[in-house]
């Protein structure tokens, strides 16, 4: 059985239709494709992948450097007349839909200078037109952080131009911003290669992509929402009809079809890889079963669909093409939801269903589009089993471990030190056995982060494994844990002062339940327990009457004033857009108040005291150390 990321014989090689597809339409590129911001630092370089054009070496899976290629390819694109494709500024695609008196933007990228940039290159070739329209697909970042590159709040307000969003994308976009946030972007540098450097020995992307921008990043409410499949708009005098699926690759997202064009944008339920059920960087896990199904609607309710785009990679023409890959997408999920679950009722855990679903089988494991470059079967059938079963296997064995630090430390004494460890651990790695290796090894490293000896065979061993990877995402986990566990332990930045919940526009985005449930989970519970206060907050702008109750180490935000007519504290009053400052680190609570944009009646010394139980997330946590 050929193992899940190996070199097997896969697709053929030789079948050159992608690379017709991702060029088909070149009307310009931006040259050269560096993108900087104000302050002249590059957001995006498109040029650091330039070496893709060479034959792989050994240390690329052959495979994995083609998707790079493909992804590397930039430009503007005419789909069809009336609608273009910017691919290549970013990580993701930005789709312009002209209509009679202006056009509408799908997905303005991840961060602002990229959108302007792109935006300048639509309007260099195809004259300045009017946004009149902006389209969220879905709730990740990277198609609405760049919306200040192609609209501002002003039109916006205005009612010159709408913001066009699926049901519950506000909540949903903020909600992983912030709430979780911290910990998702610190995987995210391991799962996208940000610290590694572009080449042969370091990142090639990451299959669904070659990267994120890392400029401005901002976002505008919706003004127009999206309710109901089936519904239609006319936005800058182009039909638009639109099929919400709802917990697919996001948990708020929606495809829509232009019936007078033919065209069918698949958001991201459909790419030219397979995709992931839970990604390593973490989320919700993600409903394969439901993903499936709305592919199969999707083939219903659009059948003269003749051109499929995305918000990743390249379109597909032709009627019978696109029913065909719709419908090895909707397998591809199918298939690893089914047989997982099938597996599981027989018995098997997360971890043997993996090694059983090696490949996918038939014409699927001949197919390019389902290739495991972002998601893979190994991971998304643990996603699967995880979904249904949770974290424990049903092993008693497995279900009060010690934690890694102190479960390290036994193994490694149980085995007879880390000498005899490490003696054994390279006879496994001469025998090519690397997992086993990264298994074993581990466990030193964490017993004694000092033994330099550990840290260097456990990154070799990584880089070997990383190196031989068809999926860009474990490639680049792999090669950063190797480059971390060769850094200086000193090599982290310090940690910056002061609180804050993120950029002002996602601090803006968040309801005032929402900001004070993203408090609630910065508390120093276990510090905050010797505490007991009632905090009330009128906003003068809404106007809206909070408090926040402050007991048993839990922050518990009340609509309205605390029951049972308990006094608070301190009653304070401001503006939200105050209260947005504070949280995105421009100000603090108390200098608010010296300042006098709050007013606070009553003991300010509460205050101060809920802003001392507040603890900032450490953006740089260890993960291959302990």
């Amino acid at each position: 059985m050929p193992a899940p990321h190996g070199r097997d014989a896969g697709p053929d090689p030789d079948d050159r239709t992608d690379f017709a597809d991702a060029t088909r339409g070149l009307i310009d590129r931006y040259t050269p494709c560096v993108i900087r911001n104000e302050r002249g630092r590059a957001v995006w370089d498109n040029e650091r992948w330039s070496f893709l054009e060479q034959e792989p070496p050994d240390t690329v899976h052959p495979s994995l450097w083609r998707i790079g290629r493909l992804n590397a390819l930039q430009g503007l694109f005419e789909v069809v007349p009336g609608v273009y494709q910017v691919r290549g500024l970013d990580g993701s695609n930005m789709t312009v839909v002209e209509g009679d008196d202006g056009v509408v933007v799908v997905d303005p990228l991840c961060s602002e200078e990229s959108a302007a940039a792109a935006w300048h290159l639509y309007r260099r070739n195809r004259g300045d037109r009017p946004v009149r329209a902006v389209v969220y697909s879905h709730s990740h970042g990277d198609h609405f952080g760049g919306v200040h590159g192609v609209t501002g709040p002003e039109a916006v307000a205005a009612g010159e131009c709408a913001i066009v969003a699926p049901s519950g994308f506000l909540e949903h976009a903020v909600s992983e911003n912030v709430f979780a946030g911290p910990a998702m972007r610190r995987r995210a540098t391991y799962m996208y290669g940000a610290k590694l450097p572009a080449g042969p020995d370091g990142t090639v992307g990451f299959g669904l992509a070659q990267a994120m921008s890392v400029g401005r990043f901002g976002l505008i409410p919706p003004t127009v929402t999206v309710e109901t499949t089936g519904q239609e708009l006319l936005l800058a005098g182009v039909r638009f009809v639109f099929q919400l699926t709802p917990d697919t690759e996001a948990p708020s997202e929606m495809n829509f079809f232009l019936p007078d064009l033919d065209v069918l944008l698949i958001a991201e339920n459909a790419t030219h890889t397979l995709h992931n059920v839970l990604t390593l960087r973490g989320a919700l896990v993600r409903d394969a079963h439901a993903w499936a199904s709305y592919l199969t609607e999707s083939i219903q309710l659009f059948p003269d669909a003749d051109v499929l785009i995305g918000s990743h990679h390249w379109p597909t023409w032709g009627r019978d093409r696109v029913r065909a890959f719709l419908t090895e997408q909707r397998d591809a999920y199918a298939y690893l939801h089914d047989q997982t679950v099938r597996l599981m009722n027989r018995g098997l855990t997360g971890p043997e269903i993996a090694e059983e679903l090696a490949a996918f089988p038939g014409d699927l494991g001949r197919a390019w589009s389902v290739r495991g470059y972002y998601g893979s079967l190994s991971h998304n059938v643990k996603a699967v089993y995880q979904r249904y079963m949770g974290w424990f296997d049903g092993n008693p064995a497995h279900l009060w471990q010690h934690p890694p630090v102190e479960q390290a430390r036994r193994y490694v004494d149980f085995m007879g030190g880390a000498d005899a460890v490490l003696a054994k651990a390279r006879v496994s790695y001469e025998e090519g056995d690397l997992r086993w290796v990264a298994e074993v090894v581990d466990r030193v490293v964490f017993a004694d982060p000092a033994n330099t000896e550990a840290r260097e065979l456990l990154a070799t061993t990584y880089e070997r494994l990383g190196h031989a990877q068809e999926n860009g995402t474990w490639r680049n986990f792999y090669l950063t844990g190797a480059q971390e566990l060769r850094a200086p332990d000193d090599h982290r930045p310090p940690r910056r002062p002061g609180f804050s919940l993120g950029g002002v526009d996602m601090v803006g985005a968040l309801t005032t339940r929402q900001v004070f449930e993203s408090l609630a989970v910065c508390l120093d519970g276990p510090r905050a327990a010797a505490h007991r206060l009632l905090l009330r907050w009128e906003f003068t702008d809404a106007p809206e009457v909070w408090t926040l109750l402050l007991g048993n180490g839990v922050l518990t935000p009340l609509r309205g004033d605390a029951p049972g007519g308990e006094k608070p504290h301190v009653t304070l009053r401001l503006e939200r857009a105050v209260l947005n400052r504070v949280l995105s680190g421009r100000s603090s609570l108390t200098d608010a108040v010296a300042a006098g944009a709050i007013e606070a009646d009553g003991d300010t010394d509460a205050l101060a005291t809920l802003q001392s139980l507040l603890e900032q997330p450490n953006p740089d946590f260890p993960v291959v150390l302990p």
